[in-house]
């Protein structure tokens, strides 16, 4: 793949990763957050998270946040299923590991 297209899909994803609800104390209140929990290693970017869990979400990923919850950095993806089924999946930010997932 080539080099300048990665950088621009991270930047993409990086900035995806920060659509917050500026009311929710538990979100990351801007990109500088998830930025820097993503330079000290409490997070990783939300790329890396894609390829490790894409073919294990079910259905297609139409928003994504990052939030802090109990201390750890969670990736909160809404996902549309088949039959128009809306689930919440919560992917550990860190180690890729998806923590749970609900229909909405």
């Amino acid at each position: 793949m080539d080099l300048r297209f990665q950088a621009g899909l991270r930047a993409i994803a990086l900035a995806a990763a920060v659509i917050v609800a500026p009311t929710a104390p538990a979100h990351a209140r801007d990109h500088d957050d998830a930025r820097r929990a993503v330079e000290a290693g409490e997070a990783r970017p939300l790329t890396e998270i894609l390829e490790m869990v894409k073919d294990k979400l079910p259905g297609e990923i139409v928003r994504v946040h990052l939030e802090r919850q109990h201390d750890l950095w969670v990736y909160e993806f809404r996902v549309v299923g088949g039959q128009g089924r809306v689930f919440e999946v919560h992917v550990d930010a860190r180690s890729g590991e998806i923590r749970r997932t609900r229909e909405k």
